[in-house]
């Protein structure tokens, strides 16, 4: 049965539950939430999110906590959940199980038997039963959505703009599967298609590629594209940039990254584009239409 929403004074102007992994996405969220002010509570996972968040108001869990997190966000008057952050898939066998979890297992298992948007969405359902309600962090902090044009001032070239193309055309084919949301094209030669491993280290294999001589494109060929699954719940995952992305196409030799405007969260979006210009790529935020968003 589905509980109703908090009773002790919660609404949707209370505080902003933030269930966080790793990386800078987490703060670069939290700090936009307040900079509108609401007021945030974080609830770190154990072994992906950094201490850096602990200059929030937090309560750390481990994988499994339901339970936990149901009683903190009861009792500070949090309504709204936004999951962000890099999290690696755990097998269940690594989840820490409460009472709550374990009441829950039977939609856990079945939410395990798919992709990471099938498991999400089977979480995000366990939530609502407790009466939360799941929101993207594109609806709390949409300041930190990618605009569409340049950031910066480099501009794709011909070249790239087909191997744009290419890279959504694919992704539009590959996202019914659960695939990823990036891809690597180069002279519309498909370098890499993201998977299990994430963006960071499927441009470390394009850069260990090349040092093997594995990639017949010259340096400063290439793009690393990102956008939405075709029917993607945007509460959770949506794609994403930052600086360690820029820093990671210059490794890999490539010309740029693009992404979908409006459905790809950036973090520290100035720093992006001062990268950008220092390492001498591009970054391009691509209209949502044609893009398969």
């Amino acid at each position: 049965m589905r509980r109703p929403p908090p009773s002790d004074g919660a609404s949707a102007d209370g505080p902003l539950a933030i269930v966080c992994g790793g990386g800078s996405l987490p703060l670069a969220v939290a700090d936009a939430v307040r900079r509108r002010g609401r007021d945030v509570l974080l609830f770190p996972v154990r072994g992906f999110a950094g201490p850096e968040v602990e200059r929030f108001p937090c309560h750390w869990v481990a994988l499994g906590q339901l339970g936990r997190i149901f009683r903190r966000a009861r009792a500070a008057g949090c309504r709204d959940v936004v999951f962000i952050g890099a999290l690696v898939r755990p097998s269940l066998a690594q989840l820490r199980f409460d009472w709550m979890t374990i009441r829950a297992l039977p939609r856990l298992v079945r939410a395990f038997r798919g992709g990471d948007d099938h498991l999400l969405a089977g979480v995000a359902r366990v939530f609502e039963d407790e009466g939360f309600r799941l929101v993207g962090a594109h609806e709390v902090a949409p300041d930190l959505l990618l605009p569409e044009g340049v950031l910066g001032r480099r501009h794709p070239a011909e070249r790239d703009r087909g191997d744009i193309a290419h890279a959504l055309a694919l992704l539009a084919a590959t996202g019914p599967f659960d695939v990823g949301q990036a891809a690597v094209v180069a002279d519309r030669h498909v370098l890499a298609i993201e998977a299990a491993e994430g963006t960071d280290r499927m441009l470390e294999r394009i850069t260990a590629l090349r040092q093997e001589g594995r990639i017949r494109a010259g340096a400063g060929i290439g793009v690393l594209v990102k956008a939405p699954k075709p029917g993607q719940d945007r509460r959770f995952d949506l794609p994403s940039i930052g600086p360690p992305t820029v820093t990671g196409v210059a490794r890999a030799g490539l010309a740029g990254l693009a992404a979908v405007a409006g459905a790809t969260v950036v973090a520290e979006p100035e720093e992006v584009a001062r990268r950008a210009e220092a390492e001498g790529v591009f970054v391009v935020g691509l209209p949502a239409r044609g893009a398969g968003a």
